[in-house]
């Protein structure tokens, strides 16, 4: 024999379906819109740069936070050249995600140029020119027929060397003793006698230069003369702004005091074909682990979410707008 609700007891059941299913809707549509679903998983390459340079030091830090937040995905790292290695890789898809400067993504026109895309906005290089304490150089313009670490073939060091080479009346191929070697070697070098100078583009303090600081008296050359005549260059230069490094960057170099220098921003660069997922898994954990990070690598203290979205020259990638409006205000 069948039971039969009352028309009352009906009435409800048919309203509490109905809420349920409006409930079960809008559980779906926060999903939906907040990124809900599977755990992001799989392999990712991150590109990092020189193994004594602070791009190596952030990744291997990184690496971490992400194992934590990110349990199934499978991070490798890779060292590469620097910056201008590191967009290549991601633009033909050696890569998936890495860091580089806004100087060398605005200069690579490459195969896959518009697929890149940014995550957010890091920490600036410091462009470092580094001589002996007793050196009469005072200016780039007194490097001429020295011989300068210039960074290697294909590095973010190189690029902007360039410029302020130029910047400083002077042919890179003609007027100085160009060495291409990187972070890696030039400090064994100059303490060597084998250079006379070089130039360092990393955030700061750079470890190799704090090492080097400990064992051999060294100081820091002046670049704000250059400021105007590198910024009259035009192209990528409109990304480099004056900056000092402060006089307690590099407690090693004995009387430190402030040096005026030129600077650029770094981004956390991917493409648009990481999913939107794990963009925004890979945003949150650099944004929400700044701190932890920046105890071992102090440039990452710069990381804010105030300026993180201010990615130009590229675009957010969506799953990166995702996480930032998801923590607006």
């Amino acid at each position: 024999m069948a039971l039969t609700l009352p028309r009352l007891d009906r009435r409800r059941a048919l309203q509490s379906a109905a809420a349920g299913l409006v409930a079960l809707g809008l559980l779906l549509w926060w999903l939906l819109a907040s990124g809900g679903g599977p755990s992001p998983s799989g392999r990712v390459t991150f590109a990092t740069g020189v193994s004594t340079g602070v791009y190596d030091t952030y990744g291997r830090m990184l690496e971490q936070d992400l194992a934590r937040d990110l349990p199934d995905v499978d991070v490798r790292l890779e060292r590469s050249r620097g910056s201008p290695d590191n967009v290549e890789r991601l633009a033909r898809g050696r890569a998936t995600f890495a860091i580089a400067a806004t100087d060398a993504v605005a200069a690579y026109q490459g195969e896959g140029a518009g697929r890149l895309r940014a995550c957010a906005r890091l920490y600036d290089d410091y462009m470092q020119l580094v001589v002996p304490r007793g050196s009469s150089v005072r200016s780039a313009r007194d490097l001429k027929h020295l011989r300068v670490g210039v960074g290697g073939d294909g590095s973010g060091v190189q690029l902007i060397t360039r410029a302020l080479i130029k910047a400083a009346g002077l042919d890179f191929d003609r007027d100085i003793r160009a060495k291409r070697v990187g972070i890696d070697a030039m400090p064994r070098l100059l303490r060597q006698g084998k250079l006379d100078a070089f130039f360092w583009s990393g955030g700061l303090p750079t470890t190799a230069v704090r090492t080097l600081a400990h064992a051999y008296p060294i100081r820091l050359v002046q670049l704000g003369d250059l400021t105007g005549p590198l910024h009259r260059q035009g192209g990528v230069t409109r990304y480099y702004r004056a900056a000092t490094v402060p006089a307690d960057a590099y407690e090693e170099i004995r009387r430190p005091e402030p040096v005026k220098t030129i600077a650029v921003p770094n981004l956390l660069v991917t493409t648009d074909r990481v999913a939107p997922g794990l963009a925004e898994g890979v945003t949150r954990t650099v944004i929400e682990n700044r701190d932890r990070i920046g105890a071992k690598v102090h440039a990452a203290q710069k990381v804010d979410l105030r300026t993180a979205v201010f990615t130009d020259p590229l675009a957010l990638h969506k799953g990166a707008a995702r996480y930032y409006r998801s923590v607006k205000p």
